[in-house]
């Protein structure tokens, strides 16, 4: 099955981390959409990123296609907290001039006034390097503000992933 990951599971050591199937594909665009720090995380209430639907044509989130196993999507719904602020929808995205189709997540619990993790952040920053998302995509992740983990034990785990 199709995975679109466009926040922190761009990050092909982090996802499979959670899901070992997972096999990149290629970098893809959802139209109509823009990447958003708002989505309230449920473990530590600071912001993850979110697809959010604009019907703007103009608008376009970048993120890896990926296919993973199906019998590992429980992981992977366990690993976002599906039904605790993310659900699942189907899209159609772009690659290589192709369209595909694939579920990700989606934001039900928001606040824009939240801001993410500086290890958050990272694992999205990795995720965009890694597969060389545009620059001026990169660099609008760069200008997001983050905030300091205040659980430095939470902050060098989430870290670790990259040594």
């Amino acid at each position: 099955m199709l995975y679109f990951a466009y926040g922190s599971n761009m990050s092909s050591v982090r996802l499979r981390a959670r899901v070992p199937s997972a096999v990149a594909r290629g970098i893809a665009g959802l139209p109509g959409h823009r990447l958003v720090f708002h989505k309230t995380g449920r473990l530590d209430g600071t912001a993850k990123c979110d697809a959010m639907e604009t019907g703007n044509p103009c608008d376009r989130v970048f993120g890896v296609l990926f296919e993973i196993d199906p019998q590992h999507r429980p992981l992977l719904d366990h690993a976002e907290g599906l039904g605790s602020g993310y659900e699942h929808k189907i899209v159609t995205v772009q690659m290589d001039n192709s369209r595909y189709e694939a579920f990700t997540y989606y934001a039900t619990i928001t606040d824009a006034s939240l801001r993410p993790l500086h290890w958050y952040r990272q694992h999205v920053l990795h995720g965009a390097l890694e597969y060389g998302l545009p620059p001026e995509y990169i660099e609008a992740i760069r200008r997001v503000e983050s905030i300091p983990d205040q659980d430095a034990a939470r902050q060098e785990s989430e870290l670790a992933l990259y040594r």
